[in-house]
């Protein structure tokens, strides 16, 4: 048996609340990403990794020394730094002549390894050679995404739900304008990725919407595809399952249309109409001949007194 995958009762305080923090929350923490360097990764695979640590910090850990694994062909020492870090995200980086410049991007689900998509850097442009004013750590970008092969193709739009689960960040209750200042733009075409990052600008326009300008910041990617491990649909449906207390209790008898409007039914009983208390009106009166054909005949006229 492995040693993290033993039962491990804590002695300490310490050792305690360590345990508690991961165990499974309704809410789980923001997603860790860890980024490994190959055995032979040149020096632009390794410019990456750190210009990719700076943007993701501090939900990131960059491991400086050289690991020698192959992912694709074995998964377990993936798993086993997944295990030592609490992560659940992970680029490894590597260069060999087969593959030069070459990243990989995946995802763990239970420690082990769920998505996995190797991509190939032909052009880099790093944060240090474009002279701008940098975003400060921990800010939160505005994804977005261009072409229209993320919704057609399959292995496009899982390497879109990843790059979405890894640049996220964390899940905030409430923004402001001020805070939406750094864009990620991915943009496919042509069999390629290009990823580019901006630093938004909100400059005066004489109202209260300002104007906005991008300003790039860097890191600037050009990727293309390459080999992909992507989970089984059993599997990625079995990940993307959410506990029972996280759904919300369905009220019945509520729907909602398109356009966010209310709408409830009410269950009565049947109701006699016949007895139904309308608003007595005089057009509505019954006139003298009327009730004399109902009564079946005439009625007798009164005798007026003496």
């Amino acid at each position: 048996m492995d040693a993290l995958d033993r039962v491990v009762k804590p002695k300490t305080k310490r050792a305690k609340r360590f345990l508690e923090k991961r165990e499974p929350k309704l809410n789980e923490n923001t997603k860790n990403a860890m980024l490994i360097k190959g055995g032979n990764a040149n020096l632009t695979v390794t410019e990456v990794l750190k210009d990719i640590y700076a943007v993701k910090k501090p939900f990131a850990v960059l491991y400086k020394r050289k690991n020698i694994t192959r992912p694709f062909e074995d998964q377990t020492s993936l798993e086993f730094f997944s295990k030592k870090s609490d992560c659940s995200l992970f680029l490894f980086g590597s260069h060999n002549k087969k593959r030069p410049n070459n990243l990989i991007i995946g995802r763990m689900f239970d420690y082990h390894v769920l998505d996995m998509i190797e991509l190939g850097v032909e052009k880099f442009v790093s944060l240090k050679d474009i002279k701008n004013s940098k975003c400060p750590e921990g800010t939160k970008p505005m994804l977005i995404f261009a072409g229209d092969v993320f919704d057609v193709n399959e292995e496009y739009r899982r390497l879109k739900s990843l790059l979405i689960d890894f640049f996220r960040g964390p899940t905030v209750p409430s923004i402001r304008l001020a805070g939406l200042e750094y864009v990620l733009h991915f943009t496919a075409v042509d069999g390629k990725i290009y990823m580019r990052s901006y630093k938004v600008l909100l400059k005066k326009s004489g109202c209260k919407i300002p104007r906005i300008e991008l300003e790039e910041m860097g890191p600037s990617l050009d990727l293309v595809m390459r080999r992909t491990h992507l989970a089984s649909d059993d599997l990625y449906k079995l990940s993307l399952k959410q506990p029972k207390g996280l759904k919300p209790k369905k009220k019945k008898n509520i729907s909602h249309d398109v356009f966010g409007t209310t709408y409830g039914r009410i269950h009565m009983q049947k109701q006699d109409l016949s007895k139904l208390q309308t608003r007595k009106m005089k057009g509505l009166k019954k006139r003298p001949a009327e009730k004399s054909a109902e009564d079946g005949g005439a009625t007798p006229k009164k005798s007026k007194s003496a």
